[in-house]
C-alpha cells in the first residue's frame, strides 16, 4: 500500500528546504580519505569551551539518569545576574535557534507575515514557512554601500503592513557579517509599530569590538515591550555542541514563549556548562582576542590576494572570490579545508571563513595560495 505523504504535510512543509549546516569533519573524512582536516565553516570557537565549563559537565556527568532542571533555574539566575535582568524577561532554549522557533510558533500563523532581510540568517526563512505564514523580504543594502549587503531599515519598514506580526533583524548577520549601528538600530525601533514583534538576534555579540559602534538591544527592553533578544553560548562561549541560548524580552512576552517551549528543552550538561562560562571571563577575553589577531591575519591575506570582504563584526569574514565561491569551496575541500559556501543565500561570488587558530588560519592561506596561483 503506497500513500503519497508530501499531500498529507502541512503546506508550509512541502516545498520547505531543511537548514544547510557546515559540513562536518568526519563526512569530509568518509568523501576524501583524508586525514589532516581544519574546519572553518562553522563559526565556531576555536579555543573550545572555558576549564570552568568542562569541570562543570564532568560533576553533572553522575546525573544523567535524571531530568535537567526544566525552569534552568541556575542558569537563568546567573543570567538576571550578568545582564542585570528579571528572571521572569528570560526564556531557555536548544540553541538561540530554539527560540527563534519558538517566536515564530508563538505569534505567527497563516495570516501573519514575518518581515526580514536578504542575505539574513536563513534560520529566519525556515521557521516562517513551516508555520505557514508569508516571509516578506526586504533588500539588503547595494554593494556600494559602506555596510555592502547589510539591512536596510527603509526597505524593512516599507514591507510592514497590518499582517506583519514579527521582524526577524541579525545583528551582526550571518552571513555577512554587516550590522546596525546604534543610532539606525534605535530609530527602526521607534519606527516600528508597537504590535510587531522585533526579534534582534545577537549570536555574535560577544565578538564585537567597541569601535564597530554595534548597540546590544538590550538597553532598549524597557522602551520597547514588543522587542525579543536573542542570544547563545554556541559562539563565544564555545559550547555549539551542546545546544543552549536563550531570549529576553518583556515578561509577557516570556511567558507566551515558555507556553509553547518543549518540556526540558536544555539539557542538563548544556545548563551547567552554560552557567559556568558566564563566570570565565578570561576565558571569553582570550577566544576575542584570539578572534582579533584571526581576523587580522585573514585580512591581511585577503589585501594580498586582491581580493575585497564584507565589513563583518563577527568571527567570521565574508570574501568575494570573484568566481563561484563554490567552486573555491570545493577545491579547499580536496585539500582538506572547509570553509561555507553561500550561494543559498544569494552571495554566489562569496565564501565564509571562520576564523580559526593562528595555525588553522596559516594553513588555509597557504592553501588558498595554491588555489588563487593554480
Amino acid at each position: 500500500m503506497s500513500c503519497d505523504f508530501l499531500s498529507l504535510a502541512a503546506s508550509g512543509v512541502r516545498t520547505l528546504q531543511p537548514y544547510q549546516p557546515g559540513k562536518p569533519e568526519s563526512e569530509l573524512r568518509r568523501e576524501y580519505g583524508l586525514s589532516d582536516i581544519i574546519k572553518l565553516a562553522s563559526n565556531e570557537n576555536p579555543l573550545g569551551p572555558s576549564s570552568h565549563a568542562r569541570a562543570a559537565v564532568r560533576e553533572a556527568l553522575a546525573d544523567l539518569a535524571r531530568y535537567p532542571d526544566g525552569n534552568g533555574f541556575e542558569l537563568k539566575t546567573a543570567l538576571s545576574a550578568k545582564l542585570d535582568i528579571s528572571m521572569a524577561m528570560l526564556t531557555l532554549g536548544n540553541g538561540s535557534n530554539d527560540v527563534l522557533e519558538l517566536v515564530a510558533r508563538a505569534f505567527l500563523t497563516p495570516e501573519h507575515e514575518a518581515v526580514f532581510s536578504e542575505h539574513a540568517f536563513a534560520v529566519y526563512p525556515i521557521v516562517t514557512q513551516a508555520i505557514g505564514a508569508t516571509a516578506r523580504v526586504a533588500k539588503a543594502h547595494p554593494s556600494a554601500h559602506a555596510m555592502p549587503h547589510g539591512h536596510n531599515p527603509a526597505a524593512l519598514l516599507a514591507l510592514i503592513n497590518d499582517r506583519t506580526r514579527v521582524v526577524f533583524i541579525a545583528n551582526p548577520n550571518n552571513p555577512t557579517g554587516t550590522w546596525l549601528k546604534t543610532a539606525e538600530l534605535q530609530e527602526f525601533l521607534e519606527a516600528v509599530p508597537a504590535p510587531v514583534i522585533i526579534v534582534v538576534d545577537e549570536a555574535y555579540f560577544e565578538y564585537v569590538e567597541v569601535e564597530a559602534d554595534c548597540p546590544s538591544a538590550l538597553r532598549w527592553l524597557n522602551r520597547f515591550p514588543n522587542l525579543v533578544v536573542t542570544r547563545t553560548f554556541s559562539k563565544a562561549y564555545g559550547l555549539a555542541g551542546l545546544r543552549v541560548g536563550y531570549a529576553v524580552s518583556h515578561p509577557q512576552v516570556a511567558d507566551l514563549l515558555n507556553r509553547v517551549r518543549q518540556p526540558f528543552n536544555v539539557n542538563s550538561l548544556a545548563l551547567v556548562a552554560a552557567a559556568a562560562a558566564l563566570d570565565d571571563v578570561s576565558h571569553l577575553e582570550r577566544s576575542r582576542a584570539v578572534n582579533r589577531a584571526g581576523m587580522q591575519q585573514l585580512q591581511d591575506a585577503c589585501r594580498q590576494w586582491g581580493l575585497k570582504w564584507l565589513p563583518s563584526a563577527g568571527n567570521f569574514l565574508c570574501v568575494n572570490m570573484q568566481r563561484p565561491g563554490r567552486e573555491v569551496f570545493l577545491e579547499l575541500l580536496k585539500r582538506g579545508v572547509i570553509v561555507r559556501p553561500v550561494d543559498n543565500y544569494g552571495l554566489s561570488q562569496y565564501v565564509r571563513i571562520s576564523i580559526g587558530a593562528e595555525a588553522e588560519n596559516t594553513r588555509l592561506i597557504e592553501t588558498m595560495n595554491d588555489i588563487l596561483r593554480g
